[in-house]
C-alpha cells in the first residue's frame, strides 16, 4: 500500500513540476539554477531547434520565451513588402550573426534567396555553426568568422561575459575578455563569399559599436541605398562621431524609420537624433 502511495505521490509531483517549469516563471527558475559544468543547451522552438549557453543573456531568453526577438525580423520583413523593398530572390547580408538566431529566422522565412551571416566572436560563431546546421540551413546560409571594418587584417576583440551579444571592438566592461580577430571589409567578405554586391537585399547589423567603420567599407551597397537595418549606438560612437556618421549616411540615403520599443517613427536621416542612447534604424530608398 506505502509502495502504490509513492508512486502515485511521484506521479502527481512529476506532473506538477512538469506544469510549473513550463510557465515563464518556472522556466526563469531552471535556467538560473544551472551550474557551470553546463555548457550547452538545445531546445525545440516550434518550427526549428536552437542551441546556446545557459549562461548568456540571449540563450537566457531564447529558454524562456523560445525565440530571441523573432518579432523584429517579421516586423521588418513586413515592413520591406509593404513597402516593395525586397527584389525578388536577394542576398541578406548580416554583420553581427551572434548564435544564429537572427539568422535562422530569416533563413527559414524564406524571403531571401540565400543568407551571408557574418560573426567575429569564436563563441558565438561555434554556435551559429551549430544552428545552422542542426536547421539543415547550411545550402542557404554562408557563414564568415571574423569582423567587418575598414580594413583587412586583425583587431583587438572584447569578450562580454554575461551577454555574448555584447562582445565588440569596444571594450565596455573591465571583465571584458580581449582577444584578436580577424576584420575584412565587407566588399572583400562578398567577394570570398562568390556574391555579388548587386544581389544584397538587405544588410542587418548589430555589432555593438562598429557600425560606423563597418559602413565605411560598404560604399558599393550604401551608393545602390540597399535598405540597411542598425542598431544605433550614440552612447558608444559620443556627440562628435554620432553627427559625423549621421552626415555619412545622409550622404546615401533620405529616408529612415527609427525604431523605439513597439513603435516606428518616420525621420530624414540628416535628422537622426544623437542626443538618445540606443534604438533601430531602417534606411532605405523611399523612391524605389
Amino acid at each position: 500500500m506505502k509502495t502504490r502511495s509513492n508512486r502515485q505521490f511521484n506521479r502527481i509531483r512529476t506532473r506538477i513540476a512538469r506544469w510549473f517549469f513550463n510557465t515563464r516563471y518556472g522556466r526563469e527558475l531552471l535556467i538560473s539554477s544551472i551550474g557551470p559544468r553546463v555548457q550547452k543547451l538545445t531546445v525545440d522552438c516550434g518550427d526549428h531547434v536552437m542551441s546556446f549557453s545557459p549562461h548568456d543573456y540571449i540563450g537566457r531568453k531564447i529558454f524562456r520565451k523560445g525565440h530571441f526577438e523573432r518579432d523584429h525580423v517579421d516586423r521588418l520583413i513586413g515592413i520591406l513588402k509593404e513597402r516593395r523593398l525586397l527584389p525578388e530572390g536577394s542576398t541578406l547580408l548580416e554583420l553581427g550573426g551572434n548564435i544564429g538566431t537572427q539568422t535562422v529566422y530569416f533563413a527559414l522565412n524564406e524571403t531571401f534567396s540565400h543568407v551571408i551571416s557574418v560573426e567575429p566572436d569564436p563563441r558565438n560563431f561555434d554556435l551559429l555553426r551549430t544552428n545552422v546546421a542542426q536547421n539543415r540551413l547550411g545550402d542557404r546560409v554562408t557563414l564568415v568568422n571574423c569582423a567587418a571594418g575598414e580594413n583587412q587584417g586583425e583587431i583587438d576583440f572584447f569578450q562580454h561575459q554575461n551577454n555574448h551579444g555584447k562582445s565588440s571592438a569596444r571594450r565596455h566592461n573591465a571583465s571584458d575578455c580581449k582577444i584578436v580577430v580577424p576584420v575584412k571589409p565587407v566588399s572583400s567578405i562578398l567577394a570570398e563569399a562568390g556574391t555579388d554586391p548587386d544581389d544584397i537585399g538587405l544588410v542587418w547589423m548589430d555589432i555593438e559599436g562598429y557600425e560606423p567603420l563597418a559602413c565605411h567599407s560598404m560604399q558599393a551597397l550604401l551608393a545602390r541605398r540597399v535598405p540597411l537595418y542598425m542598431e544605433f549606438s550614440p552612447a558608444f560612437y559620443g556627440p562628435d562621431q554620432s553627427a559625423a556618421f549621421v552626415q555619412y549616411l545622409a550622404g546615401f540615403y533620405d529616408d529612415c524609420l527609427i525604431f523605439r520599443e513597439e513603435t516606428s517613427t518616420p525621420a530624414k536621416v540628416r535628422e537622426i537624433p544623437i542626443n538618445e542612447r540606443q534604438f533601430d534604424i531602417l534606411l532605405f530608398d523611399a523612391a524605389i
